[in-house]
């Protein structure tokens, strides 16, 4: 038999959706053991439960509960064998498009007046129809000669993702580690830290000369497999197996170090990703994150 944890979340979370989750338990040969409220705000209903169920059914019962969560504009995880918040020591986080809602590269595209050429490689990089490496070396060519100053004004003008402050905060308030690692910038990595306190800060060096960007970047970049490779780096530094690291983040290049991560979060992810991840937020804030930990308000 497996324990599971299944944790439902949506703006409102009504009886006939929570009727509808529980007659797919029963289909799938799984019963409830415990069901809790975790969340009941305004704009943010969280229900989770404990569930046993035969191990062989959890892949057929993970694809009904998504397909359901889905037409209601809800999102679900289901976690087998799930910890508690005081198993993780560590989370990861990609930072364009994930805690800030943002591609900062095409922000600088913009401008740099090549926003539409440099916009469509990016989303063909995120798509995973691109490899990173030769996009983001296409796109950073573009910005030669950008004016340095602009860098300012444009972290200025950052918007944080929804529930990113409450998530970050309450993570460290748990004892977890925090770490940003980014295919983007290291200036905006730096910002974030700042404003929310994050330990780690891993992304690209823009190479600067006589206050113009070049187009390169300093040292080598910071693709999806260098994403896993600090990920494990950071473990090993704060003396953590694999399972007790959370990873988080929305592109194709964010897949290796989801897919390592005791907790892996696609969120608000392209297609491709969301397939792929084994977990996914994509109607809900990033303190979404929170609830699949088991913490409530």
């Amino acid at each position: 038999m497996l324990n599971a944890r299944v944790t439902l979340q949506a703006a409102e979370i009504d009886q006939a959706l929570t009727q509808q989750i529980e007659t797919l338990f029963v289909a799938h040969d799984f019963t409830v053991v415990e069901r809790q409220w975790l969340a009941q705000r305004d704009d943010h209903s969280c229900l989770q439960w404990q569930v046993d169920g035969p191990e062989n059914m959890q892949p057929e019962l993970l694809v009904s509960l998504r397909s359901e969560a889905e037409q209601r504009g809800a999102d679900v995880a289901l976690q087998m064998n799930a910890p508690d918040s005081s198993h993780y020591g560590l989370a990861v986080f990609d930072m364009d498009s994930t805690l800030i809602q943002a591609e900062v590269i095409d922000e600088l595209a913009k401008r740099a007046g090549v926003g539409d050429q440099v916009s469509e490689i990016t989303e063909a990089a995120m798509r995973g129809e691109l490899d990173f490496k030769q996009s983001f070396a296409k796109r950073l060519g573009l910005l030669n000669g950008l004016d340095v100053s602009v860098l300012d004004s444009i972290a200025d003008s950052l918007r944080l993702s929804p529930g990113c402050e409450r998530l970050i905060s309450t993570l460290h308030k748990q004892g977890i580690k925090t770490a940003i690692v980014s295919g983007g910038f290291n200036y905006f990595g730096r910002y974030l830290q700042r404003k929310l306190g994050f330990n780690y800060v891993f992304a690209n060096q823009l190479d600067v000369v006589d206050g113009k960007v070049t187009g390169e970047v300093k040292g080598d970049v910071v693709d999806g497999n260098r994403k896993a490779e600090l990920l494990r780096e950071l473990a090993a530094k704060e003396g953590l197996e694999l399972d007790q690291v959370i990873a988080v983040g929305d592109g194709a290049n964010d897949l290796p170090m989801l897919g390592i991560a005791g907790l892996g979060v696609a969120f608000h992810a392209k297609p491709l990703v969301r397939a792929t991840a084994k977990h996914t937020i994509s109607h809900m804030g990033l303190d979404g994150v929170l609830y699949m930990l088991g913490l409530g308000e």
